[in-house]
């Protein structure tokens, strides 16, 4: 005799995404203010704040005006610690020591659930501090600066968490909604050109699979995004970071408890590209080279016109962007390519059924399940041929 009681439930999630200039100015309330959506947290709010060390390079200045403006609100709120500072890029991923660091800093400071982390950094920061978050308490607080275009587009307003584990990019890591998340886009103008083009690449992912009048935006301006207009690139991250905030809201699967994940159209190479280059690609420049050989292939499955395909490789290379890395071309001891490991680990990360996102025309999107390997060393050799 079996009884069974069927346990099910629902949590509602809300958080602000917010795009701005002049943070942490002298009379600005932004992080205040948001500190105070959460009327069950004690006051003063108590607070970590974690700074990029490349941030903190570009903006000498930066650490001093947080503290002045966090000694302003005296009262308010409270600094639990000096600002605490990490190396930004992959290798914050993938150093495990970096996570430990925060724990223990929360532990002897007795951070608590309703404390809250700043953090101030690009993609990668943001990504260790979230994962030390969700795991402290099962879970703090965390109100995410955004400093790149990558991270305030794409990487730092969703809810995902994720850390690298030997070879595997994102092995740990937590869903957590943020508190808040703040774009101030007086952060992009000292981005080196190759963090100012990360984001543009997931940029054309997104409109390439679900907004074709953002995609001709996007190739109407390429010239002025190459060019480091910052018009253009503020436009450009809010229109990006809404149309993945609306993913998330209504595809139906915001913690991908499923297997389909249309946010990473391009990533099942472009992770596999990052550790092949040990990391001397950065995340964008590999999802840019991901769209064009995933496009490629989308054209000789029929699923794109060849000239849609040339319009969106064209695209990128437009922006700036690289499409072709010679790693694309290496072979591993038994002779297959070796980026074709990355299907076999985004089909692990998946949980075992593989499904990659490829276009479906310009604007829409389909699912498959497989993968033909002499369509792909098709695809690499086309690439190769017409664009590299």
């Amino acid at each position: 005799m079996m009884r069974v009681i069927e346990q099910r439930f629902s949590v509602s999630f809300a958080y602000p995404v917010v795009f701005c200039r002049g943070l942490f100015a002298p009379g600005d309330e932004t992080v205040a203010e948001l500190l105070a959506r959460d009327a069950s947290a004690p006051a003063p709010h108590r607070v970590l704040v974690v700074m990029d060390q490349g941030v903190r390079a570009a903006h000498p200045d930066l650490p001093r005006r947080v503290t002045a403006w966090l000694t302003e609100r005296r009262g308010a709120i409270e600094l639990a610690a000096p600002i605490e500072f990490l190396p930004g890029g992959e290798f914050a991923k993938r150093h495990d020591g970096l996570v430990a660091k925060l724990v223990k800093l929360a532990y002897q400071t007795h951070f608590g659930r309703k404390d809250t982390f700043i953090v101030i950094g690009g993609g990668a920061v943001q990504d260790v501090v979230g994962y030390a978050a969700g795991i402290i308490h099962r879970g703090c607080r965390v109100i995410r600066v955004n400093t790149t275009t990558l991270s305030q587009a794409d990487a730092g307003v969703g809810v995902k968490n994720g850390v690298d584990f030997g070879a595997c990019k994102n092995f740990l890591g937590t869903f957590a909604p943020p508190l808040a998340v703040v774009n101030d886009a007086d952060f992009l103008p000292t981005l080196s050109d190759t963090d100012w083009r990360n984001g543009v690449a997931e940029a054309v992912k997104v409109a390439v699979i679900k907004d074709a009048a953002f995609l001709a935006w996007l190739q109407a301006h390429a010239d002025a995004l190459r060019l480091r207009d910052l018009d253009a690139m503020a436009e450009l991250v809010e229109r990006t970071a809404a149309l993945h905030l609306a993913h998330i809201a209504n595809a139906g699967d915001p913690f991908e408890r499923g297997s389909a994940r249309p946010l990473d159209f391009g990533h099942w190479s472009a992770h596999r590209l990052e550790a092949l280059a040990c990391y001397q690609l950065s995340h964008g420049e590999a999802v840019g080279i991901g769209v064009a050989l995933d496009m490629v292939y989308a054209s000789l499955l029929g699923l794109v016109t060849p000239a849609d395909c040339t319009r969106v490789v064209a695209l990128l290379r437009d922006c700036g962007l690289r499409v072709w890395c010679d790693e694309l071309a290496l072979r591993g001891t038994d002779g297959r390519l070796a980026v074709l490991e990355g299907l076999r680990q985004f089909r692990e990360h998946l949980g075992g059924t593989l499904c990659v996102t490829l276009p479906q025309g310009l604007g829409a999107k389909t699912e498959v399940h497989e993968m033909d390997e002499a369509r792909l060393e098709r695809a690499v050799a086309l690439l190769r041929e017409r664009y590299a």
